[in-house]
């Protein structure tokens, strides 16, 4: 039997195949989206979901976010915490597309069926914000048109409303004070559906000195606010946000980042985190979309990784035992034509190692070496 190479079975993308994949393609950034930004595996939502493999923790999640918007019960906050390069901020990036969307629900791969799983039949296209802590200096104001925007909750009414939303929070962005739960209530009851998305909240609150004011505020007044946005979620059905925090100190910058870090984790630990770090099966496909296109002769991939089974099981004493299960074809299967070997030494060594990011560091060894 002859068999094909990987070449004619799975072809690379362009820009994997042209040699001008780039890491930072990967690194997903909520503000480059919503200000068209990103490129286009991030800007456009048909061709994201077109790359992103929905993992059992990002089906739920999404899940979680339609029943919401539904008024059909899900949770009102979720709280996003994985290692660094875990997937946060592209699950963001996710649900902002969900619900934004310029094109058919259908066009998003994966979304009908997470749907009929979940008895849903829509997703309503929501107003939606994004506070990005890596968007904005604290200490000083930014433009929105013609409107200076001083703090997180002037940003948040601008986003859901423009100027009409701001108008609810004018003296409160002004003089740096949390607009406390009823008026956050009254924004998002306005502008519902609607979504909030906070990613790298730290990075933007360990820039605040304690007892400190600057145009942003100050550092307790904006634990007011995530607080208090926080309980008007919970009492606006068809509102919900979202947020991003890192899984350890060693990833919150500093004595400041850490003390940042704790205080927003007593902000949101009312929540359950509903985010599951991503499994090494699951790892096989998000590498495999991201770097590949569609199988295109399923039977010839099937057949490779067959006579690789069958050779392993000729050999047994001479490779390692779990090649012996009849799961390894599977696994294979999985993971082509990258061997699973490979997989499972990025994801039990090299991630264990300090500063190696999860995915985007995986996505851009094996893109050198497609």
């Amino acid at each position: 039997m002859s068999l094909k190479p990987w070449r004619e079975i799975i072809v690379p993308h362009p820009d994997v195949l042209n040699g001008t994949f780039q890491q930072s393609e990967f690194a997903a950034d909520l503000t480059a989206g919503r200000t068209g930004k990103a490129t286009p595996e991030y800007g456009d939502a048909k061709a994201f979901y077109e790359r992103t493999f929905i993992t059992e923790g990002m089906g739920r999640l999404l899940t979680q976010v339609a029943q919401r918007l539904n008024g059909k019960g899900g949770e009102p906050v979720i709280q996003l915490q994985t290692t660094f390069g875990g997937g946060k901020t592209h699950t963001l990036v996710a649900v902002y597309h969900l619900v934004s969307r310029k094109c058919p629900l259908g066009e998003l791969i994966g979304i009908p069926a997470l749907l009929d799983q979940a008895g849903l039949l829509d997703v309503p296209q929501a107003q939606i914000a994004v506070l990005d802590g890596t968007a904005h200096a604290p200490c000083r104001p930014w433009k929105q048109g013609k409107q200076a925007v001083r703090t997180l909750w002037g940003e948040l009414a601008w986003q859901l409303g423009k100027a009409d939303g701001y108008a609810m929070v004018r003296e409160s962005d002004e003089n740096g004070t949390s607009p406390g739960k009823d008026v956050l209530i009254g924004l998002l009851a306005r502008y519902a559906p609607c979504v909030v998305l906070l990613d790298e909240l730290v990075v933007y609150i360990r820039n605040f000195v304690e007892s400190q004011a600057v145009s942003g505020g100050t550092y307790d007044s904006n634990l007011s606010f995530i607080q208090s946005l926080t309980e008007a979620a919970k009492l606006v059905p068809t509102a919900v946000v979202l947020a991003s925090l890192p899984e350890s100190d060693s990833q919150a910058g500093g004595p400041r980042g850490i003390s940042a870090l704790k205080a927003l984790e007593a902000v949101f630990n009312r929540v359950q985190a509903l985010w599951k770090t991503v499994a090494p099966e699951e790892a096989f496909e998000i590498v495999r979309r991201r770097l590949f296109e569609q199988i295109r002769v399923a039977k010839a991939r099937d057949q490779v990784c067959r006579a690789f089974a069958d050779a392993y099981v000729d050999e047994a004493a001479k490779v390692p035992q779990e090649t012996q299960e009849a799961r390894y074809y599977d696994r294979m299967i999985q993971s082509y034509p990258i061997h699973p070997e490979v997989f499972a030494q990025l994801d039990e060594e090299w991630t264990t190692i300090d500063g190696f990011q999860r995915t985007r560091g995986v996505l851009k060894l094996m893109a050198k070496t497609a």
